[in-house]
């Protein structure tokens, strides 16, 4: 009970304030422009400062674990090509590169290192999961998010021409998100000073990047056409909360990770789907329906997956 309770507090606020995102364009305090703005503020500023300041401060060599490490990164590897796999049997290509964001990409730093303290009362393993998968999760967003563009089609009809293809280069490199991850981990790895002033300055921006895209998907969010796409958003949801756990946790526990260890790798691959892919949609291009339907899908039904995975580990006696 105290761990579906704790689910519930940590999902609960984020529908709120999805429904306030919608109440505030129904009553036009919101409009397509500001929320657009939005959108991009997180994406450009709020999310990269985000992603810098959970990596900054991490001590990373005095944990260091290379073989849970490396566990994290190819179990994320595999799962962004298993869902690419499985995106290949949609009928709508044009949502493909949304679906494989959404299905294989975890709210792996908010939740991991609340749902770890929690039950440990330190952050435990969680650091070198992010390590391992939070890099990976955003350049594979990127690329996946670029290939798999709804002007696919027409760009396959004309070719690509040589400004093109730098064009699309460019736009993974200097990507916000991938250049905020490298920067924190260059300060962390250096163990550069963060005084007072900038760690506040830095701390704030970063608490931006969650309710203003929250608010942001909610105030775009569209009930038709969700309602159409539900079994896809259906089907992204099942494989971020279910599919890819009966894959790699009995792995996980097979190789003898346990504890906090377990705990990190369950919500690297269990827990919702980060409200972070539809900001990244929008703003590269994706109509990001499908995107938001699979987010309220996963943050909802999580507050219940997560506490089966849980129970169950808690009860063989893993945790």
């Amino acid at each position: 009970m105290n761990n579906l309770i704790f689910c519930l507090n940590a999902v609960v606020p984020i529908f709120l304030l999805m429904l306030l995102g919608m109440f505030f364009m129904r009553v036009g305090i919101f409009d397509d422009a500001f929320v657009a703005k939005m959108n991009s503020f997180v994406f450009r500023v709020a999310l990269p400062a985000l992603v810098f300041y959970d990596l900054c401060s991490e001590d990373f060599g005095r944990v260091w674990d290379l073989r849970f490490v490396l566990f994290c990164f190819l179990a994320t590897l595999v799962s962004i090509l298993l869902c690419v796999a499985i995106s290949c049997l949609l009928k709508d290509r044009r949502v493909q590169g949304e679906f494989i964001q959404v299905s294989y990409r975890s709210s792996a730093a908010i939740l991991g290192v609340s749902l770890v303290t929690n039950l440990y009362g330190t952050s435990g393993m969680t650091p070198l999961m992010m390590l391992g998968a939070v890099p990976l999760y955003n350049a594979a967003a990127v690329v996946v998010l670029t290939i798999f563009t709804p002007e696919r089609d027409k760009m396959k009809r004309t070719g690509m021409n040589r400004a093109q293809v730098r064009k699309t280069a460019f736009g993974i490199i200097t990507n916000p998100i991938l250049i905020g991850i490298f920067a924190g981990l260059f300060w962390s790895v250096l163990r550069l000073p963060m005084g007072s002033i900038l760690d506040h300055t830095v701390q704030n921006l970063a608490r931006l990047a969650t309710p203003l895209g929250i608010m942001a998907m909610g105030a775009s969010f569209n009930l038709k056409k969700a309602l159409s796409g539900i079994r896809t958003a259906g089907l992204g949801a099942f494989i971020k909360l279910i599919g890819l756990g009966l894959i790699f946790v009995p792995l996980a526990v097979t190789l003898g990770f346990r504890q906090d260890r377990l705990v990190a790798i369950l919500i690297m691959c269990c827990s919702c789907s980060t409200v972070s892919c539809y900001v990244m949609a929008r703003e590269m291009g994706h109509e990001g329906t499908l995107t938001s339907s699979t987010v309220m899908l996963t943050t909802f039904f999580s507050a219940f997956t997560l506490t089966g995975w849980l129970f169950v580990l808690k009860t063989l006696g893993l945790l």
